[in-house]
Formats: C-alpha cells, sequence, structure tokens
C-alpha cells in the first residue's frame, strides 16, 4: 500500500468519500457543490490543509485529512486528523494504520508541530479503539461548536 498527497485530480473521490463518511457516521447528507469546492480550496491552498490518499494496486483505497491549530501555550501548530475514509471492502487491513503512521513520522519530524489531533464520535466505539492502539488517548477536552449555514 501507498501512501501520497492528493492533488486537485482527486478531487471528485475526496468529496465523494467525504460524503459516504457523512451518512455513515452522522446520517448527514452534503450538499455536493459545497462539498466540492470545500474539497478543492484545500487541495488549491495548503495553508488550509492537506489530503493523503492510500493506494492499493492503483486504486484509492482511503483518505486522512490534516489541518492546523496554532497553539500558542506550545509554539507549535497540533495537526488536526480529520474526514478519515476507508473503502468498505478494505477496512481492518491496515489502511487507517498506514495513513496514521505516514503523519505521524511527517509531523515528529517538524519543528512546527506540537502534536496530533482528532475528535470523534462519543458512541463510536470502533472508531475510538483505533485511535488508542496508534498511541492516542482521550484528553480532557470536550468540544463546543456553533455553526453557520454557508
Amino acid at each position: 500500500m501507498e501512501v501520497r498527497r492528493a492533488t486537485i485530480d482527486d478531487a471528485a473521490q475526496i468529496a465523494e468519500f467525504n460524503e459516504l463518511l457523512a451518512e455513515e457516521t452522522e446520517q448527514r447528507t452534503l450538499n455536493e457543490k459545497t462539498l466540492l469546492q470545500g474539497v478543492k480550496a484545500i487541495l488549491n491552498d495548503p495553508a488550509k490543509g492537506i489530503y493523503f490518499l492510500a493506494e492499493e494496486s492503483e486504486t484509492i483505497v482511503g483518505q486522512l485529512m490534516i489541518t492546523y491549530e496554532w497553539s500558542d501555550w506550545r509554539n507549535g501548530n497540533f495537526w488536526w486528523i480529520q474526514s478519515v475514509y476507508v473503502r468498505k471492502e478494505f477496512r481492518d487491513l491496515g489502511v487507517f494504520r498506514t495513513l496514521y503512521k505516514h503523519v505521524e513520522e511527517l509531523a515528529s519530524t517538524r519543528k512546527d508541530v506540537c502534536g496530533l489531533r482528532l475528535y470523534v464520535e462519543r458512541e463510536n466505539q470502533a472508531a475510538h479503539k483505533a485511535y488508542e492502539k496508534m498511541g492516542m488517548r482521550q484528553s480532557d477536552y470536550e468540544m463546543f461548536e456553533k455553526e453557520f449555514s454557508v
């Protein structure tokens, strides 16, 4: 399995994975036009984030997105892991582990990265276990949000 950085040519596949992810995890239907524009915005502007793709025999089988959060307390960026998706038929085959290890290795070699973070649905115990296997631990913080319509 190979991991590579996504390019603009991958936008439609990433948007499709994100659509499936929203349906599976939140029973939410996303606006396809907005979603594709959002994916393209990241692919065209690395300051917003980076997508990494896992490929098996030239087929994209999984994805992971990184966004950034500056920590003044640590004088570094947390890399936030988001938009993780693995094709159903490739689950439990190490796709997420491969993507995570790739990102962890990249982040650990950079002086401007102080750690990795992600958020997960409270009830998604399979995801909790997967992240714990990677050496992550549940933080003491809870997330609050206010969403604005776009």
